[in-house]
């Protein structure tokens, strides 16, 4: 590649809020889209077991979740040949001791009690008698990521996009009202960049010359164990615990299961632990009725982390044309939609989309984490 590709927006990560918001402004600007690995979504949208649950995280994820429901359970037509949404429920499951945690989430609507007898039919192999209660949440879904995120990938293409991939960030400028960036693949420039590098989002605004807001990638392993013979568990719900130690869920007739671990890690390419994954089984033997024998698969994603849980979209106070799109947790999969219509909308200087009405945006952008320095542009 020889010269300088120039756009008005350049976007950095193609995985899921890259590709959405990437998606979402090329409607009505000239966009590069960049990708260090090579192919997009090799992180943690390819990594990730997602579920769409309204009542998962805190406000400004709920209501990001609960913005984007239209969309992903009824996409327009050319986005998608296939449903996004599938139906799945989950079965919040409670054993001595947690009680408390239990009836906290029987507050959360949408969510009713079940009858230990009611739970067992639903999840035939479930050990009763370790359980003291259940609830469901009938409205739970199951989501398809690779659908999602491809349908984003297409839409961005059709608008003219321009991805890129091999072209991880070596240098970044600030120079004369743009963003010069220098990656394996060549030089990019535009007036404003997109810092949509999930694990690395941090790693990146310091080297644009800014602070990092504080992110915290964790590790969240995942394995792939078969059920007993004869068992048919394609039409189980998902089953949680709710002290949050234990998830498992149907995944082509065989069981995906975690110890919902979080452990605080670099950005890097993770790799799962043995020991989570021996808990992640220790767990499932003990709320049900089957013993694992072979581990057919286990892997490893980041989940990265605010402070306070909450995403990070908005304008940085100290870098002039350096926007956060960043901080997507455990959430990312379920709100991309409403988080990628309300980071252009910003980017394009328009008032949030009016189904976002409600949310507070000093509660998201980065300004809550840096401060209200405005720095002095370069020449």
């Amino acid at each position: 590649m020889t010269g300088i590709i120039t756009a008005d927006v350049l976007v950095i990560g193609a995985g899921m809020a890259g590709a959405s918001v990437a998606a979402e402004l090329a409607r009505d600007f000239q966009v590069a889209l960049l990708e260090r690995e090579e192919h997009p979504g090799y992180h943690s949208t390819g990594r990730s077991a997602a579920m769409y649950v309204k009542n998962y995280g805190n406000a400004p994820v709920r209501l990001l979740t609960a913005a984007s429901g239209e969309f992903l359970d009824r996409p327009p037509a050319d986005f998608v040949d296939q449903p996004l949404l599938r139906p799945r429920g989950v079965m919040y499951v409670a054993r001595l001791g947690q009680e408390q945690a239990l009836a906290s989430l029987a507050t959360l609507e949408g969510t009713e009690p079940l009858t230990l007898p009611e739970a067992r039919q639903r999840v035939p192999l479930l050990r009763i008698e370790q359980v003291i209660g259940v609830l469901l949440e009938t409205a739970a879904m199951e989501l398809d990521v690779h659908a999602l995120h491809e349908g984003y990938l297409r839409r961005f293409r059709q608008a003219g996009g321009q991805l890129h991939c091999r072209a991880g960030v070596e240098s970044l400028e600030y120079r004369a009202g743009h963003w010069r960036v220098g990656t394996r693949s060549g030089l990019f420039e535009a007036p404003v960049l997109v810092n949509a590098a999930g694990a690395w989002a941090d790693e990146l605004a310091v080297l644009a010359g800014g602070r990092a807001v504080g992110l915290t990638p964790k590790r969240r392993t995942a394995a792939i164990v078969a059920p007993p013979a004869g068992v048919d568990v394609r039409h189980w719900p998902m089953v949680i615990g709710v002290a949050e130690d234990v998830y498992f869920r149907p995944e082509v007739g065989k069981l995906l299961l975690s110890p919902a671990d979080a452990t605080p890690v670099p950005p890097c390419d993770v790799q799962p632990e043995e020991w989570d994954v021996a808990l992640a089984v220790h767990r499932l033997e003990e709320l049900l009725e089957i013993e694992v024998t072979r581990v057919e698969h286990r892997w490893a994603g980041l989940r990265t982390f605010a402070a306070d849980g909450s995403p990070v979209v908005g304008w940085d106070p100290q870098l002039a044309g350096f926007f956060w799109l960043a901080g997507q947790g455990g959430y990312g999969i379920q709100m991309a939609p409403a988080l990628a219509r309300l980071a252009a909308a910003l980017v394009a200087d328009r008032p949030p989309p009016g189904d976002l009405a409600g949310l507070d945006q000093a509660g998201v952008d980065p300004h809550r984490l840096l401060g209200d320095r405005i720095p002095e542009t370069g020449s």
